[in-house]
């Protein structure tokens, strides 16, 4: 009889998270689900009661908090075949309008916050040459969008990074697995005052997610069609670009 997939996973109590967590409590995983508040995670330990669910209480900003939860996960199911980092936050900002704690929030916890995640788990996967580490990214940081400069920024430099990481682990057969997610109908992107472009909602991600981490996919742009985008982003010449989106609708501040 094979052992359940052992799954790791950050901001796990709304979202893109709680998504990927159902999806995997469905199929039988052991999960581990940090989240800052417990109460939602103990609600959704509650409608698997036949999952073994352990929960943490932890702040991905915090890399001694992430610490104690993956050394707790290991001690209670064993190093983990899939880490999924996943904890994220958005917020409109604007250079010059005393948003300097937004950029940094947003960046400690969607970049600094994945490294965090990864590190109490890195160097047992090398040893045991076995083990997926997932970033949850975003087509967000291909170019930086107006008025959401902390989050593309944090979104580029994940990307960058989830890049360095893969080939790091590649002689361990460790495998580095990249999401960036279009647009996903989560409490995220619920006030977005803009149209947003092949919304998907959260459970259809999570199973698409799912499936590419299964098959150790190096980069999934989820869903499909955001892949063309994303590339036609990229290439745009930068006064293209500037023209096109010096206009474009913005997130509302969150500071100020």
């Amino acid at each position: 009889m094979t052992s359940p997939l052992k799954v790791f996973i950050t901001g796990a109590s709304s979202g893109i998270g709680l998504a990927l967590a159902e999806h995997y409590a469905r199929q039988g995983a052991a999960l581990g689900l940090v989240a800052r508040r417990l109460e939602p995670l103990a609600e959704f330990a509650r409608r698997f009661p036949r999952v073994s669910i352990s929960l943490y209480s932890a702040d991905v900003r915090d890399d001694e908090a992430i610490a104690r939860a993956a050394s707790q996960f290991i001690g209670e199911h064993g190093l983990p075949d899939v880490v999924i980092a996943n904890a994220g936050i958005s917020k409109g900002v604007v250079t010059g309008f005393g948003d300097l704690a937004a950029f940094r929030e947003v960046m400690d916890v969607n970049y600094f916050g994945m490294a965090a995640t990864f590190e109490p788990f890195a160097k047992a996967m090398t040893q045991a040459r076995r083990g997926t580490l997932v970033g949850i990214a975003s087509v967000a940081g291909v170019r930086g969008l107006p008025g959401s400069g902390a989050y593309s920024a944090s979104k580029a430099a994940a990307l960058t990074y989830l890049e360095s990481l893969r080939v790091e682990m590649r002689p361990f057969d460790v495998a580095v697995v990249t999401i960036a997610p279009g647009y996903i109908r989560t409490p995220m992107t619920a006030h977005n005052p803009y149209r947003m472009p092949f919304l998907m909602d959260a459970e259809r991600f999570a199973e698409k997610a799912a499936g590419a981490i299964a098959r150790k996919v190096r980069f999934a742009v989820i869903p499909w069609p955001m892949r063309i985008v994303a590339a036609l982003l990229g290439c745009l010449p930068r006064w293209l670009y500037d023209r096109l989106f010096e206009k474009a609708p913005r997130k509302p501040r969150a500071a100020g």
